[in-house]
């Protein structure tokens, strides 16, 4: 999987989650074409993926009782391309603007970890283990009690 360029991200997002036009567009004032082409959606890579990726797309797919499993799909093969990414600041993007919100409400990981590619679930453990958080069948085994339940 080669790098996208870091100014073309937000053009990687429209391709591959093509849901995110109208918050692309409504933040830039431009239709989503354009506003991806401008120099204010890569330097606001954070505020796009909080905002147009994880806050409108990702997060009301997880939480939904019947998902769009393809657009799932879909949104976590563009969070594996830049947990992939050659780019430190791209990689720090997706774990702060979508893998770290997962954790704000109960059952998220476990509703994405289906769709999460490797190296995307290797990310996720490691934010698991940074936080100290134990999910029975991701990273730790569902016999297993918590040494505080003893």
């Amino acid at each position: 999987m080669s790098d996208v360029l870091f100014e073309e991200i937000p053009s990687l997002l429209l391709r591959t989650v093509p849901e995110s036009a109208d918050c692309l567009g409504e933040k830039y004032g431009m239709p989503a074409e354009e506003a991806v082409l401008t120099e204010d959606a890569a330097l606001d890579l954070h505020s796009v993926l909080a905002e147009c990726f994880t806050a409108s797309i990702l997060m009301p797919q997880l939480e939904s009782d019947t998902p769009d499993t393809e657009l799932l799909a879909r949104c976590w093969e563009f969070v594996e391309r830049l947990t992939a990414h050659s780019l430190e600041s791209v990689r720090g993007a997706a774990y702060f603007e979508v893998l770290e919100p997962l954790l704000n409400a109960d059952g998220l990981v476990e509703a994405a970890w289906p769709y999460m590619k490797e190296r995307t679930q290797a990310r996720a453990l490691m934010m698991l283990d940074f936080y100290g958080v134990h999910l029975p069948g991701i990273n730790r085994s569902p016999g297993c009690r918590s040494p505080r339940s003893t």
